[in-house]
Formats: C-alpha cells, sequence, structure tokens
C-alpha cells in the first residue's frame, strides 16, 4: 500500500473547520473539494473538505509584479523558495474514532504544526459510503452549514471526486440527497443544481 500523501500542516483550527499551509512543492496535489485527514493519534483523526486555497503575497512579490521582463529564474526561485504559504482553508465534516467513522463535528480539532493527508480512494470510498447503520451522505448537512464558503462548487468539485472511489450510482445517490436536503431552499437548490450540472 502506498504511503499517504502529506500535503501540509495545521496553521490553525476550530471546531468546525482548520487552516493548513504547504510549500509550493507540496501545491500539485490538494484540490478544491478534496478530502483531507489529520491524524491526532492512533485511534482518532479529523476529515474536512478543501473549500479555498488562498496565496498570499510577500514583500518581494510586491515588487516583482511592477518589475518589467521578470526571468524565469526569479520566477522560480521565488516560486520554490516561497517563505509564505500556501494556505487551504479546511471545513469540518466529521472524524474517526476507534475505527468507527462519525458524520458529526470533532470532539477537539487538530494541533498546530499536525500533519495533514489527502485521503486516497480506499478512504474517500469508506467516509462518503454507507455503514454502521448511516445511509453516507450525513456530512453533507456541513457543506449546507457553510456560508462563507461557494456551496455549489464544493458539492460539485467533491461529487465528482468522489465518484471515482464508488460505483456509478453513488453519483446519482448524492445528487437525490442533495435535492433533498434543500428542497425548501428553491434559489440555493437551483445554485447548487448549477453547478453540479457541469460534471454531468
Amino acid at each position: 500500500m502506498p504511503s499517504p500523501l502529506e500535503i501540509g500542516r495545521l496553521l490553525r483550527a476550530g471546531t468546525s473547520g482548520f487552516i493548513v499551509g504547504c510549500s509550493v512543492s507540496q501545491f500539485d496535489a490538494p484540490a478544491f473539494g478534496a478530502l483531507v485527514r489529520a491524524p491526532l493519534g492512533e485511534s482518532y483523526q479529523v476529515y474536512g473538505l478543501i473549500y479555498d486555497i488562498h496565496i498570499d503575497d510577500d514583500g518581494l512579490v510586491r515588487q516583482l509584479v511592477t518589475a518589467e521582463n521578470i526571468s524565469p529564474e526569479v520566477m522560480r526561485d521565488n516560486r520554490e523558495r516561497r517563505i509564505v504559504p500556501v494556505e487551504m482553508s479546511v471545513l469540518a465534516v466529521g472524524y474517526q474514532q476507534d475505527g468507527r467513522i462519525f458524520h458529526l463535528l470533532p470532539p477537539r480539532p487538530p494541533l498546530s504544526l499536525d500533519v495533514i493527508y489527502l485521503c486516497d480512494d480506499r478512504e474517500l470510498a469508506r467516509f462518503t459510503g454507507p455503514a454502521q447503520g448511516r445511509k453516507g451522505f450525513g456530512y453533507f448537512r456541513h457543506i449546507l452549514r457553510a456560508k462563507e464558503a461557494p456551496i455549489g462548487e464544493i458539492f460539485a468539485a467533491h461529487i465528482q471526486q468522489a465518484a471515482a472511489a464508488h460505483p456509478p450510482a453513488w453519483k446519482e445517490q448524492a445528487v437525490q440527497e442533495v435535492i433533498a436536503l434543500l428542497r425548501d431552499d428553491y434559489p440555493t437548490l437551483m445554485s447548487v443544481l448549477d453547478a453540479l450540472s457541469e460534471v454531468f
């Protein structure tokens, strides 16, 4: 089995989400809507979805953007030796404790500098699939409560990525669950379905 893919380390966290920092060299792995995990010991880990990726400037970048004819060497040096990390905002959507997965907010968040890993297809299927008497879509309610996030785009990106780890019927079941959850919120439902239409 391949070793887990480390995408960064925790900068700050709360019960409902956390911020991960990574260097530009690690930035080719994480993607918007991806499921990630933060192990906090052998029997407990927190799961989350990436809902924003933020690249701050630094003093050198501010100077370079006004310069003419920036050489490829300077560009490469700035990207490879960048001091300011790429930041990823992660929405907490569940946790695993003693081998059991819960689609609830975690009892405690990860700690500063904890390593964050990208979930592989096996982990993705386990977290998003039915098990232990649940349908598998309980974590969708956390996405719907994330008012600061682009809900439709998160659903579209996440469902597209998670569908690769499931049989074809999963994708349609996920969309039906979204429709059921938003049946009393027509404007949000239309916005989410519009985004989902891009991946169907």
